[in-house]
């Protein structure tokens, strides 16, 4: 290949990398943190997505992940008001 040839193709891949980044942070909308509190362990995350309610869930899951080891505890975690929450528009 051709240093002409390299140039280009660096560049399609290049245009190709910031045209996903762009389109990945464009649609997020709102950002979470939450403090979560569970059977006497805390845990924090912090989540962005295109709304406030999807971004205040996506924390939540994050925040219960490492605190719970059954699927029944994560829902009950889930169901938990956070201790800390702070959201805000992007």
């Amino acid at each position: 290949m051709t240093g002409r040839g390299r140039a280009v193709t660096l560049l399609v891949v290049l245009g190709f990398v910031a045209f996903l980044l762009w389109s990945t942070l464009a649609s997020q909308r709102a950002e979470c943190r939450v403090e979560v509190s569970f059977q006497g362990r805390t845990g924090s995350a912090t989540a962005s997505a295109a709304s406030r309610g999807d971004a205040l869930r996506e924390a939540m899951t994050s925040a219960c992940g490492p605190l719970t080891a059954s699927m029944n505890d994560r829902i009950a975690c889930a169901g938990t008001e956070p201790v800390v929450r702070h959201c805000r528009t992007l």
